[in-house]
């Protein structure tokens, strides 16, 4: 579902390791670089945009941008003196993105600025691309994606940006094509050693596939949206205590989407800002184990339809537990309370304990278990204005069969409570996933996907197969 019904949803980012003493540039900027092994997250369905979840789940997170994600796993500190740190070898990152000598992308160099081309192409088999239990149809389509990445070299400060456009298109269902096209930037200024202001933004004109928990359930084409948003936050450390406070803003503007009956369906309703502020303190008690506390508040203008606007406003406070015993495992556990007081009295207040876990386990070099949960308050504009209390569970793992060939599988299950209506939703997926990297300039990828949603209103239970491969060269 779209970015803009989560509550704590936030750009792909992470942050910095703690340090409870100052550090060379040279020592930062690799600690920036550096993958962050406490995040534990695997992507779903590359193949399709469209997400059947209320929950995504978001790709790893790495130094230094989780500050601006307060709900997501941080790296506990080195405490011993940065000067002497070792490089983290490929064999000790995180499985699924780790760099192998021999096939990390060569990139071009233009002055203090490194750009890394990349043009992603391939298709994909839908056995029910409309998401309906009682007309299924199938479809195969193509897609195509160019992505390039720009990022400083600086000592000090930093900026990273990525321009990517996907375009998919379907061999017998012209309606459901889509183009996405998105700007997405992130920056760092170091104020002192122990100080700094991250920043991002993305700039994106993006399709909610047909299927979505919030595309409207007759709809046979995407829903086109636009979105701005913006994130700026200040990160202070104070030896072993790190803070950090913030405020964001998404702005989503919804076109249109067409009937099975040929009719228009306006998604005006949907239009809107949400706006947030966020704050985050982490303790490290000691190189293994830390201590945290989160919280968010928001104010959603969302226009909704007449006589049922989705106006709420509400928080979700988090606190609880970040772990790191060398790399065997890593995480962050979370307990605490979610409340999303809406402006529709039928739908009234969504509010109760809330959590958020992220776990990932590594056996052996070659093999890294993941395990995810998450409740959070999101909300649909279907024919009528809904709220939505939203839980779900993954576990997952990736395997390194060789040095340039990765396997990842995994399975999740959500259950999707709305307040507004009589509902009731299960959702169950598996994903299946292997890249083979033909070199530092090419690789190929296979994906299987299993997606059921089991709703007590009949007309949103669906279930579909996804098979599909892609070839990526990059530079």
């Amino acid at each position: 579902m779209g970015r803009s019904f989560v509550l704590a949803s936030m750009p792909t980012t992470g942050r910095d390791t703690l340090s409870p003493r100052p550090i060379n540039s040279l020592a930062r900027l690799r600690a920036m670089l550096a993958p962050a092994p406490a995040a534990a997250a695997i992507v779903l369905g590359l193949g399709s945009s469209a997400n059947a979840q209320a929950i995504p789940w978001s790709d790893e997170v790495s130094a230094p941008w989780n500050t601006q994600r307060i709900f997501e796993p941080s790296s506990l500190p080195k405490l011993d003196d940065p000067d002497t740190q070792e490089e983290v070898p490929p064999e000790d990152t995180p499985v699924k993105n780790r760099q192998q000598p021999g096939y990390e992308p060569v990139g071009i160099r233009y002055g203090s600025w490194m750009f890394n081309p990349a043009l992603i192409s391939g298709g994909f088999y839908d056995s029910n691309v409309f998401s309906s239990n009682t007309s299924k149809q199938s479809d195969v389509a193509a897609v195509i994606e160019p992505t390039l990445r720009a990022h400083t070299l600086w000592e000090r400060h930093g900026m990273d940006l990525k321009l990517d456009t996907q375009q998919t298109l379907y061999s017998q269902h012209s309606s459901l094509n889509q183009t996405n096209a998105s700007l997405k930037g992130s920056g760092w200024i170091d104020l002192a050693h122990d100080m700094q202001v991250l920043t991002s933004f993305q700039i994106a004109h993006l399709n909610e596939g047909v299927g979505t928990l919030s595309s409207p359930s007759n709809a046979i084409a995407p829903t086109p949206y636009n979105l701005l948003s913006g994130d700026v936050t200040l990160r202070k450390e104070f030896n072993r205590l790190t803070t950090s406070i913030g405020m964001r803003t998404d702005s989503y503007d919804y076109g249109s989407t067409r009937a099975q009956d040929g009719t228009v369906i306006n998604q005006d309703a949907r239009d809107g800002q949400i706006y947030s502020l966020h704050s985050r303190i982490d303790y490290a008690i000691s190189s293994t184990l830390g201590w945290f506390a989160g919280a968010e508040g928001n104010e959603r203008n969302i226009r909704g339809l007449p006589g049922a606007t989705l106006d709420s406003q509400g928080y979700r406070a988090l606190t609880g537990m970040t772990i790191g015993l060398s790399n065997l495992i890593s995480g962050e556990f979370g307990f605490g309370y979610v409340q999303q007081t809406f402006v529709d009295p039928t739908i009234g207040t969504v509010e109760g304990p809330s959590y958020r876990a992220r776990l990932t386990w590594r056996p052996t070099r070659l093999l890294d278990i993941h395990f995810n949960a998450e409740q959070l308050v999101t909300q649909t504009s279907e024919t009528s204005a809904t709220g939505v209390l939203a839980n779900a569970l993954q576990l997952g793992f990736d395997y390194e069969l060789r040095r340039n060939v990765i396997l990842s599988v995994s399975g999740g299950y959500e259950k999707d409570r709305f307040f507004g209506q009589l509902r009731n939703d299960r959702v169950i997926t598996s994903d299946a996933r292997v890249k083979y990297l033909i070199n530092r300039f090419a690789a190929v990828s296979a994906y299987y996907r299993f997606t059921a949603r089991s709703s007590d209103v009949a007309t949103f239970s669906y279930d579909k197969h996804l098979v599909g491969m892609n070839v990526t060269a990059q530079f």
